[in-house]
């Protein structure tokens, strides 16, 4: 490669699976699923959200939600109750239990993340997970053009 960096994807990829990989065994030692832990992040960052908006937030069919939904509500780590303003929807929110207990797997995470970000000098590393949070806020109509 004279000059030429590697696609983006074929960069990123790899490194997103390695990630996963990395991840599977805390959220399994915390009894999390990765969709059951892209749940409790997605309603602890944000305002309470419907079924659907929270589906739409993580990637996911609703009706794929609906099972891991029904066991972190049994778990007590979240709470489903009638949208006042539409009965047929249903409210999302998280349970001081499952914010804990998202905030412990979260911790574990990110300590391994720290380890594989200390490759990089402070300053690099600074600037990567800066880049890294604007492109991934872009809305993916930006990225396809």
């Amino acid at each position: 490669m004279t000059g030429r960096r590697r696609d983006l994807a074929a960069m990123i990829v790899p490194l997103e699976r390695a990630l996963i990989a990395a991840e599977l065994p805390i959220l399994r030692a915390h009894g999390l699923s990765m969709w059951a832990y892209a749940v409790l992040t997605a309603v602890d960052e944000g305002p309470i959200r419907t079924q659907v908006a929270l589906a739409q937030a993580i990637g996911a069919d609703k009706t794929r939600i609906i099972g891991v939904l029904d066991e972190l509500q049994q778990a007590g780590l979240i709470e489903r109750r009638p949208d006042p303003a539409d009965r047929r929807a249903r409210l999302v929110s998280i349970t001081e239990k499952g914010r804990k207990l998202r905030r412990t797997a979260q911790a574990a995470i990110q300590a391994n993340e720290d380890r594989v970000l200390a490759r990089l000098p402070a300053a690099e590393r600074a600037a990567f997970l800066r880049a890294l949070a604007v492109l991934s806020a872009l809305p993916p109509a930006e990225i396809t053009g």
